[in-house]
């Protein structure tokens, strides 16, 4: 029913798109509802993250395409003179394309955030992967909008943007630096999220991010380190969680001089080999072994106890507990631990 010939006076020309505009939302907040719900159940039932992120992304953009609809047919229904009407379903369309443009966007995001960690062979996934996944979405769609709805020429507008891009890239490079630098970190797998890795410089920590510009990573003692992806791409770095995150650690003890090393190295490795199993981080396999290393010293025969830790976290409990464990086994066996003491052997004259 088109409205169009009402008289000037006539409240129908008013009350009609309003009552038009309300009754096409609430009958889209309603048909919205029950599919939120519908995927809500699906995924409850199934256990399956595709819901949850259909729902999480549709959840702004159908709501504005349920106030969008609701101006259109409102629109169709008024007395508003035809000349202005050709100008808002355009605009209503190209509002709707770019926010359907919008919604895959931040859908590949989410997708490539939430199932790339699951996928075999796959590593964390990082924002700058997110966000590249995005920028995508958003160039093939303007693309796309400015070719088919508004049937522009494209080739104009590339080689502008050529031009510009080149002036551009002279005046962004150390912005640009960081970006290529962040693609080759993540790219590369030599640096993952959740990885524990420590700069030459002296910086270390957990990497919690790499992004466009840097790469962030967090300190045992949760302090956040910010380093630029250029200086990381050229920074030596040790990855303690590559080719795998178990690592070796050692204390040592020493034992009085007139003590039986085989004894002691006996006593050592059973007091270590206890542990695994009762001592969490530690692992059993490869087994603790023990070393006379450095041996002889100034005071004592230093002894080095061997062992594997699952990872980097993990070596300051199971160092503590360890020495504990050590020192109370030699204690308990009668092993002398001495101090460390010098002797002065004074030379006098005769």
């Amino acid at each position: 029913m088109r409205v169009l010939n009402q008289l000037p006076g006539d409240p129908l020309h008013l009350i009609v798109p309003v009552l038009l505009f309300v009754a096409v939302v609430a009958a889209g907040l309603i048909l919205r509802k029950i599919l939120f719900k519908a995927l809500q159940s699906w995924s409850d039932r199934t256990g399956s993250k595709l819901g949850d992120l259909v729902r999480s992304t549709l959840k702004g953009p159908t709501f504005l395409w349920t106030i969008m609809l609701a101006l259109h047919v409102a629109a169709q229904n008024s007395s508003i003179p035809l000349q202005y009407q050709r100008y808002i379903h355009p605009t209503l369309e190209v509002l709707w394309l770019w926010s359907l443009i919008s919604a895959a966007s931040r859908f590949a995001g989410r997708t490539i955030r939430i199932y790339g960690e699951h996928v075999s062979g796959t590593q964390s996934v990082t924002s700058l992967t997110e966000k590249l996944a995005q920028t995508v979405i958003v160039v093939l769609g303007v693309v796309w909008l400015l070719k088919v709805v508004f049937d522009l020429s494209l080739t104009p507008i590339l080689t502008t943007l050529g031009v510009g891009g080149l002036a551009v890239a002279l005046a962004l490079q150390d912005t640009l630096s960081n970006l290529f630098a962040g693609f080759y970190v993540s790219l590369s797998g030599l640096v993952r999220i959740g990885d524990y890795i420590k700069l030459n410089s002296g910086e270390e920590g957990y990497v919690t991010d790499i992004t466009w510009r840097c790469t962030t990573m967090r300190t045992v003692g949760y302090n956040l380190v910010v380093v630029p992806n250029s200086k990381l791409g050229q920074a030596i770095y040790t990855n303690y969680f590559l080719p795998e995150p178990r690592m070796m650690m050692s204390v040592s003890f020493g034992v009085g001089y007139d003590s039986d090393i085989d004894r002691v190295e006996a006593i050592l490795l059973d007091a270590a080999r206890s542990a695994v199993g009762s001592l969490p981080g530690l692992l059993g396999d490869p087994e603790p072994f023990i070393r006379f290393n450095p041996g002889p010293g100034d005071w004592a025969l230093v002894f080095q106890v061997n062992f594997h830790v699952t990872k980097y976290s993990d070596q300051f409990f199971v160092q503590s507990e360890m020495r504990k464990l050590l020192f109370k086994r030699l204690q308990k066996e009668g092993i002398d631990i001495p101090f460390p003491t010098q002797t002065l052997r004074l030379e006098g004259k005769n």
